[in-house]
């Protein structure tokens, strides 16, 4: 994957087709309705069909979507149904004509897996909740006592283990081989049907040994789907090359966003896994060299690096609104050994994130729907398929071997055999070039017009050091 540009897309927000027959006379949302609203505003995979020529525009060669199975929540990760795709989607058919078209343009396209828990729905807990201790699918959770209550007044247990104590999540009991066997099956089935790969939900609160035998079944099946697990730090025990490929990276999204923004970047998001706060750039440079060290290089080359998701606040929601300092974020993103991943609704300037100045995820404020009828507060597609062909050029970057180094308090630079790129966070202060980069040739820049021997506030330019 160290060539690919991902996109995610939470598929509830992101386009409605008005093709999904299942939807007609439903009460939906309003499109662009409150994002932190319960209720669901209809987009479904056809739209994301509808869509493709935008993303690929940009220079996107994965999708990645958050779930897509049967399920009562707007987000999905509430399943009643594993090998059923949510009929508000599409179903089933729109999955496989989505598969098509993005096979079709040489794209890949990745599935969010939940294994860990399932949705109170869910058929076998369903049967258990009507039978009590005389179902035979008892043993499939984590039972405490009975009866259950999947809807318990206050105070009262709800009987069963969940994930983070809400009943709405039944945990799985993965001791049980009834249970490995069915997830299992979900895995291999939807590679059948012809997905790339699986992202997989809360990995680390499920029995590692799992994840053993699911990397097995999923390469019998397909030898080069991709699996990376949602682990938000130190993920080396997951990464030994018997369970996952790579990790959703967020540790460079949240450092990145810290140096980029600087002073200016909003601290009321309370997350110990994502600490937003401002970083220097020595402070920077640590922590990715603490985080590559961890890793062979053929891992840091799997890596799904990100800036934000569905459960953090958008990029530019953490920077305030910077555009500047979002496009160099999005520069030193690109820049990173590993896919970089683009949330959905990037490239249009959105901004969700939450209202209150102490807050933590999830964070459905970031859930928006894509305002394709509206005008953009800003348009970064050009700016997103610049970056991509940059990444697509130089073959450097893909492989992690670029060298960096500190020019400063708020000078970057990011050196490879011929080539440098200095980037420069400032808001006030242009970066001084030194000789012989500053008689350099411009091959690139953040920005249209750049000054003679300098890098301007907030910008970036590739500089060729060798002859050509």
């Amino acid at each position: 994957m160290a060539e690919a540009v991902i996109y995610q897309i939470f598929p509830d927000r992101f386009r409605r087709s008005g093709r999904v027959d299942e939807q007609r006379l439903l009460a939906l949302k309003p499109w662009g309705s409150d994002p932190t609203e319960q209720g669901f505003q209809g987009g479904d995979l056809y739209g994301v069909i509808d869509a493709l020529d935008h993303i690929q525009a940009m220079g996107v060669t994965c999708l990645y979507l958050t779930p897509i199975f049967s399920s009562a929540a707007n987000h999905r990760y509430h399943a009643y149904d594993y090998l059923q795709v949510d009929p508000l989607l599409g179903g089933d058919a729109a999955l496989d004509a989505l598969i098509s078209a993005v096979h079709s343009r040489g794209m890949r396209l990745v599935l969010d897996g939940v294994f860990n828990h399932c949705g109170r729905g869910f058929w076998a807990f369903h049967h258990v909740v009507e039978n009590g201790a005389a179902s035979p699918y008892r043993d499939w959770f984590h039972v405490q006592q009975w009866p259950l209550k999947p809807y318990p007044g206050d105070g009262e247990s709800c009987g069963y283990d969940c994930w983070w104590a809400i009943p709405d999540l039944p945990k799985l009991n993965h001791a049980n081989p009834a249970v490995q066997d069915y997830l299992l099956r979900v895995a291999r089935h939807w590679l059948e049907r012809g997905i790339d790969g699986w992202r997989l939900d809360v990995p680390d609160e499920v029995p590692q040994e799992f994840w053993v035998d699911f990397r097995q079944a999923v390469r019998a099946v397909k030898g080069d789907a991709w699996i990376v697990g949602e682990i938000w730090g130190d993920a080396r025990s997951w990464l030994q090359g018997d369970q996952f490929d790579g990790v959703m990276n967020y540790r460079i999204g949240w450092s990145t966003l810290g140096w980029a923004g600087g002073k200016g970047l909003r601290q009321g998001y309370q997350n110990p896994d994502y600490p937003l706060q401002p970083r220097s750039t020595e402070e920077l440079l640590n922590i990715w060299r603490a985080t590559t060290s961890w890793y062979r290089p053929k891992v840091n080359r799997a890596q799904l690096n990100l800036l934000d998701s569905h459960d953090v606040p958008r990029a530019l929601h953490s920077l305030n609104g910077d555009l500047k300092a979002l496009k160099l974020a999005l520069l030193l993103l690109f820049l990173q050994p590993g896919a970089p991943c683009i949330y959905y609704g990037t490239e249009a300037g959105l901004a969700g994130g939450p209202n209150s100045d102490r807050s933590s995820g999830p964070e459905p404020a970031c859930r928006e729907a894509f305002p394709w009828d509206e005008d953009w507060p800003a348009d970064l597609g050009a700016y997103i398929q610049q970056l991509a062909e940059l990444r697509r050029h130089h073959a450097v970057i893909q492989q992690g071997e670029l060298s960096w180094r500190s020019v400063g308090s708020d000078g970057l630079v990011a050196q490879a055999d011929g080539w440098e790129i200095w980037i420069n966070r400032s808001r006030n202060n242009a970066l001084a070039l030194p000789d012989p980069q500053a008689s350099a040739e411009v091959l690139w820049s953040t920005e249209a017009a750049t000054p003679a021997g300098a890098i301007a506030a907030q910008s970036a330019a590739l500089l060729l050091t060798a002859p050509r």
